[in-house]
């Protein structure tokens, strides 16, 4: 093949990075841009009634709730109001995703070897950075452009729009630069993604002490999600907060690059531990190891979902006593989307409903991370050794299904102990009763997974997602256009009960569980079956 018709290093650096995204950062773009076109769609239903929205502005004042969502803004507009509902959800998912999607590709692929012929190349370290950290950016951006695109199709003005639009761009950018940068910091990859993410989880409470708490308000300048509420699109239409997170961005951007060309590949500006002391514990068995291999992630996954429902029970009884005192108020409140929240247990159910979200997604992170294991050959002599792989694959089973009971256990336990704090009334076994009625969904999210891992393996944390993220997307959807009830039976939430508000539904759990348990036998057979990954 002639020489001038190859691509130069530097764009085949580009097109590889984009090609390692564009998957993920697809599905990203289309889950933001259609939860807030749902919202916005669903606007002039939900204010039917001319008294609804100052209703919905004076219940969103209360504290609690300003904590959860944030300020409320413009809630008598289509865009404040699909601002204040789905902002913080979307800035967040877009953060996460640009925090995992930077590691990934960067220090990821870093450790596994694959840098070391690309950096033999004439493009030097700092190079390969700041390209991937390019192709990475490009989903935030097309995400901001597209926001805004919806919002003006659905009517809103075109200055809130494309305000909320940039606002959420820079917002994901700024968490691309912060992973980037401790890819450079730290020589692995779980410690660089636990730092940044630990980043974003430290700046999203501030932003909701800030909302929270008046005297504290000054708190949100220092959180990009903060500063994106800030700029108050539709009302206050502010751009000196943008302006604020593109420095920070660039400013991190700058020290990422920096921080590159001041270290050796596969190395970090902190270098690794040398000497320590042999750490043998859990490497006795298949099982062992799989339940070391566990722990670490289920700690920073603990700390979140705990972090996140022990905030829920410390303001559950703020929630319901604003709304026992204002009954019109709340029902205008369900109307809205609040269902159900006129006591503690009837708030927590609502809240517990949500927790298949993110536990369902821990099991699917946890299978594509044993895949990815096999496909790194990490698995490789383990898997040579006198050990059938099926035990391999129900060793990584058994340990992710056992941290996703400790994580929904968690969540429980916090809320509990959240309503006791306050002097609230809810007693512990009606939260653990509420909180491990989702363990069917999280069931079917790991039978997913596995499933995926025996035929699929590539798409394991796609199909792995689907009964969580896809079931909770298609329940919303359908009640918002009014679908027919057999597409709503399709989604797993529209069959679990509201515990502790009512009684489990055993008949629709035991059909989950076995749903789930036919998926896992399946997705060991196609693993028996197929070659190892490499």
């Amino acid at each position: 093949m002639s020489t001038d018709i190859l691509p130069a290093p530097g764009r085949a650096v580009t097109r590889l990075a984009i090609r390692q995204v564009r998957r993920s950062g697809s599905i990203v773009v289309v889950l933001i841009t259609g939860m807030t076109a749902l919202v916005t769609s669903t606007y002039a239903q939900v204010m039917a009634d001319p008294a609804a929205a100052g209703s919905l502005e004076a219940l969103a004042g209360n504290p609690a709730i300003r904590t959860l969502f944030g300020e409320p803004v413009g809630l008598d507009t289509a865009g404040g109001f699909t601002v204040w509902r789905v902002g913080t959800v979307t800035a967040v998912l877009l953060g996460a995703w640009a925090i995992m999607a930077t590691t990934r590709i960067t220090r990821g692929e870093e450790d596994s070897g694959r840098w070391d012929i690309l950096l033999a190349g004439r493009v030097a370290l700092r190079e390969v950075v700041l390209r991937h950290l390019a192709a990475v950016m490009i989903v935030p951006a097309v995400t901001g452009c597209l926001l805004a695109a919806v919002l003006i199709a659905a009517g809103t003005p075109v200055s809130g729009a494309v305000l909320h639009g940039a606002g959420t761009g820079l917002l994901g950018m700024v968490f691309v630069a912060v992973a980037a940068l401790a890819a450079q910091i730290f020589p692995a990859r779980a410690a660089a993604t636990g730092t940044a993410v630990a980043v974003l989880g430290v700046t999203l409470l501030l932003r909701m002490i800030g909302d929270g708490v008046t005297a504290l308000g000054w708190l949100r300048w220092l959180s990009p999600s903060g500063l994106l509420g800030l700029s108050g699109p539709y009302v206050h239409n502010r751009t000196l907060p943008l302006l604020i997170m593109l420095v920070v961005a660039a400013a991190i951007t700058v020290a990422a690059l920096a921080a590159a060309g001041r270290r050796e590949i596969r190395g970090g500006l902190v270098p690794a531990v040398a000497g320590r002391r042999p750490r043998l514990g859990l490497l006795g068995s298949a099982e062992a190891f799989a339940v070391r291999r566990v722990l670490r992630p289920l700690t920073g996954w603990a700390i979140g979902i705990g972090a996140y429902y022990l905030l829920i029970g410390l303001t559950a009884v703020s929630v319901t006593g604003f709304l026992t005192d204002n009954p019109a108020m709340a029902d205008q409140a369900a109307a809205a989307g609040f269902d159900a929240l006129g006591d503690v247990a009837g708030f927590a159910a609502v809240l517990f409903a949500i927790l298949g979200l993110p536990v369902g997604g821990f099991t699917a992170v946890r299978m594509s991370a044993f895949v990815a294991a096999e496909a790194d050959r990490r698995l490789t002599l383990l898997a040579a050794q006198p050990i059938r792989r099926t035990r391999l694959l129900g060793a990584e089973l058994t340990a992710t299904a056992g941290a996703a009971t400790v994580l929904v256990t968690l969540a429980g336990l916090t809320t509990w102990l959240g309503v006791t704090i306050i002097g609230g009334d809810f007693e512990l076994a009606a939260a653990m009763r509420g909180v491990w009625n989702t363990l069917p969904v999280v069931w079917l999210s790991l039978g997913a997974a596995v499933f995926a891992t025996g035929w699929a393996p590539r798409w394991v944390g796609v199909i792995g997602a689907l009964p969580a993220t896809g079931g909770f997307l298609l329940l919303v959807i359908a009640e918002s256009i009014a679908a027919p009830n057999w597409v709503r039976n399709l989604s797993p939430f529209t069959h679990l009960a509201p515990v502790p508000l009512t009684p489990v539904d055993w008949t629709a759990s035991a059909t989950m569980t076995g749903l789930a348990a036919i998926l896992t036998v399946a997705g060991g057979v196609g693993y028996r079956r197929r070659d190892l990954r490499s």
